[in-house]
């Protein structure tokens, strides 16, 4: 991921607190590893647990990293449709209003 895409907010925390960042990114790639689930399902996977939790940012960032990994905007909604009878329709508008706002920033 390029660092001109992340957020400012993100960039200043991880620079403030530099060694737990990089703990907590190689804990995302070494629990990636451990099992048998591609890459493009488990960023669906941490974007359904990014709606649930009704947080903006994570949804933004999963997002932002399943389209750089090839996942198409249309299974990323797709991903979040399914959650309707879990989450709720309210959520789910919220969740996909959030998707586009990286879909739709990605495409310009």
């Amino acid at each position: 991921m390029s660092k001109g895409k992340l957020p400012q907010q993100y960039l200043r925390i991880k620079e403030k607190h530099e060694k737990y960042f990089n703990a907590v990114e190689e804990l995302g790639k070494v629990v990636k590893q451990e099992g048998p689930l591609d890459e493009k399902t488990a960023h669906l996977i941490q974007l359904a647990a990014a709606v649930t939790a009704h947080s903006e940012g994570a949804v933004h960032s999963h997002v932002r990293r399943a389209l750089e990994i090839g996942v198409t905007p249309e299974a990323i909604h797709h991903a979040i449709l399914l959650l309707t009878s879990t989450v709720g329709f309210p959520t789910v508008v919220a969740a996909l209003s959030w998707a586009e706002d990286i879909i739709n920033n990605e495409k310009m």
